[in-house]
């Protein structure tokens, strides 16, 4: 199995799988932030076809990103007024968690088997921000799930942004 191949459709499908998530809200901050997840897998399709080509192009972490889905997440729990959030797309929430849970798993074994510094970082960079991607959408999934619980718990998010 051609492991660049592979890792390159299943950012393609995560990409593909949060557009169509974005398309189906109707709450604005959530739909950013799938919006924003969908370009993160576009970045790792990017990464991992560098590195199938032997590139030896350097990789900078989403870090802009994961602060401004912090952002979103704050101005919506700072709003407090009436979530409007589609509770029927919980599980898609946890079953891309569940995506994204195995895609930190596949990023991490390839890491361990690679041989070249170079994209062993790489492969452990994509692992970490396929970890906080997986954080993203367990808040994802409390706010669909119990969005008054959500507003009111004040550690609702636990990225660190080394």
């Amino acid at each position: 199995m051609d492991i660049y191949k592979y890792a390159m459709k299943m950012e393609l499908d995560g990409r593909h799988f949060y557009l169509d998530l974005a398309n189906k809200t109707n709450n604005k901050g959530i739909k950013n932030i799938l919006n924003m997840m969908a370009e993160s897998e576009a970045k790792h399709y990017n990464v991992i076809l560098s590195m199938q080509r032997n590139d030896k192009t350097e990789y900078s972490t989403d870090t802009e990103v994961l602060t401004e889905v912090k952002n979103i997440f704050e101005r919506m729990k700072e709003e407090k007024k009436e979530l409007n959030v589609d509770v029927s797309q919980v599980e898609f929430y946890k079953n891309a968690l569940e995506v994204e849970n195995n895609s930190e798993k596949f990023y991490k074994e390839r890491a361990d088997e690679e041989t070249d510094p170079h994209k062993k970082k790489i492969l452990l960079m994509l692992a970490k921000e396929e970890k906080s991607h997986c954080i993203l959408l367990e808040n994802l999934v409390n706010l669909v799930s119990q969005p008054e619980t959500w507003v009111e718990n004040p550690e609702w998010y636990h990225v660190d942004e080394e």
